[in-house]
């Protein structure tokens, strides 16, 4: 089975430009995705949504993943998230994921709760701004 993980759907989904946003969300999450970050659900389409606005904010970044368990359909992992916004600002956000996988490997849900290592107040909502 081809599992997805944190890193490689982020990387997708904000830095690989030569993809659009519905071939990475189709490459590493279910029709029935829904996500929840910091308390806030949303399903797959306010997630498209998300990335897409982030799409048009951030310039470039990586992902550093710290830990990361898989353990049968379950996914858990804490990443920092360090990105240079298209206007030179920078901001860094440490994540806790806690997930489940579907049969294919993609995430069917993410439970997620973000900290803000650094930015402006005004990027605190980074995490799920549409």
């Amino acid at each position: 089975m081809n599992r997805t993980g944190i890193s490689a759907a982020l990387n997708d989904l904000l830095f690989n430009t030569d993809i659009t946003v519905a071939e990475a969300v189709d490459r590493h999450f279910t029709a029935q995705y829904r996500q929840r970050t910091d308390g806030e659900w949303a399903d797959r389409t306010q997630f498209a949504e998300h990335i897409s606005h982030l799409r048009t904010v951030v310039a470039d970044g990586s992902v550093t993943v710290h830990e990361e368990l898989w353990d049968g359909g379950r996914y858990a992992d804490r990443h920092t998230v360090d990105v240079t916004k298209k206007d030179g600002s920078t901001v860094s956000m440490e994540v806790y994921v806690f997930a489940d996988l579907a049969p294919d490997g993609r995430f069917h849900r993410i439970e997620e709760t973000t900290l803000m290592l650094r930015g402006s107040d005004a990027d605190r909502n980074l995490g799920s701004a549409r």
